[in-house]
């Protein structure tokens, strides 16, 4: 069933009704509600970590919800997905973030040490964003790249910038006689795995390898996270590498455009979205577990295919029951339509869907608060 056509969900009056404390707005006399001035009787100090492409909308979600809630703290360590999601597992964190959501086998192995035994986790689609390749060869601004061609620039059939490959694909740009150099995560990555994804659903017969948040070659340059690709990039003449879009937009890299169909798009907010939208929930998952399965070969006018999904992941119900009003308010404030939108100003990305929302807010109905 794709996102776009999800039917409502019953529970999302109860969510509705459920004050986010310190979120949730006081009216005015005028009738108009003020969220910045709410009261809130949340305190306490939580820590999470995981994605670093996430890393300035979590900026953004927390410093409006610590607004709206003064006796909270929210840390967030942007250590990687890979070590968000081992550290939630080993109980360090209440919730991580991560660029993709855990394989249901992951799940059914466990453990999950701040959670209840027994008690299912939720996963949730907050954060859409487009992953950019990013480029910096001299002379050359613009790009366009088929999946065949970007896939042969990482894994290394194509090593030269002036091959014909790219040459037929840019014939008025002056390409160099100049070696690649590509630039991949040096850590367990779920920008990674989105791109890899990618790599192998739309260029199979050249990318060859499984997707997987561990880059599988050793050739090319390895950086940690997305700050240290996008350096490495910025920092080399005939690198090549890929990153989280609001990243590269920051540093002012030349990014190419990816072929759909007969058009070559280049990447944005808006074509995140549209990709997403009409991509459907995997099978097989758990109430709350909102995984997508995101279909990168579609030829839909207008769509980027090269999109990261990423996830905040929690507890239903937690050990330690003192941090789930924390964590459930926290959430509650990422997905509602102001946190969404204070992300989006400041990182680029594409706010959920209305009819995506009602979905994560039934799940994050589901945290259990004592």
């Amino acid at each position: 069933m794709k996102i776009s056509r999800i039917a409502q969900v019953g529970a999302v009056a109860a969510v509705a009704a459920l004050a986010l404390a310190g979120c949730a707005s006081n009216e005015t006399p005028g009738g108009t509600t003020d969220e910045t001035t709410a009261a809130s009787d949340l305190s306490g100090e939580i820590s999470g970590g995981g994605s670093s492409a996430q890393e300035v909308a979590v900026q953004a979600w927390t410093a409006g919800f610590q607004t709206a809630n003064p006796d909270v703290t929210i840390n967030y360590d942007p250590s990687g997905s890979g070590a968000g999601r081992e550290s939630f597992q080993a109980g360090a964190f209440p919730f991580a973030g991560s660029d993709r959501a855990f394989k249901i086998e992951e799940i059914e192995a466990g453990p999950f040490d701040s959670c209840v035994d027994g008690s299912g986790i939720i996963e949730l689609p907050t954060y859409i964003s487009p992953i950019a390749i990013i480029f910096n060869v001299e002379g050359v601004d613009s790009l366009n790249l088929d999946a065949a061609t970007a896939a042969g620039l990482f894994a290394g059939t194509i090593t030269n910038w002036n091959d014909p490959a790219i040459a037929a694909l840019n014939p008025d740009a002056t390409l160099p006689d100049l070696a690649v150099t590509p630039v991949h995560r040096a850590d367990d990555s779920g920008t990674t795995e989105n791109f890899t994804d990618y790599l192998f659903q739309a260029a199979g017969d050249v990318w060859t390898y499984e997707p997987d948040g561990v880059w599988p070659l050793s050739s090319g340059e390895a950086a940690q996270g997305t700050s240290g690709v996008v350096s490495a990039v910025a920092g080399g003449n005939g690198t090549i590498g890929y990153a989280d879009a609001s990243r590269a937009a920051e540093e002012g890299l030349s990014t190419a455009a990816i072929q759909v169909g007969d058009e070559f798009v280049e990447y944005s907010p808006e074509a995140a979205a549209a990709i997403v939208d009409e991509s459907p929930l995997e099978d097989g998952r758990g109430e709350g577990d909102l995984a997508i399965e995101l279909h990168r070969t579609s030829d839909a006018e207008g769509v980027y295919p090269i999109v990261l999904v990423s996830y905040m992941i929690a507890c239903q119900e937690y050990a330690d029951a003192a941090v789930a009003p924390i964590v459930k308010g926290y959430l509650t404030y990422v997905a509602s339509a102001e946190g969404q939108d204070a992300a989006a100003a400041s990182a680029g990305n594409a706010p959920i869907s209305d009819a995506l929302r009602e979905q994560v807010n039934a799940a994050i109905d589901l945290i259990v608060v004592e």
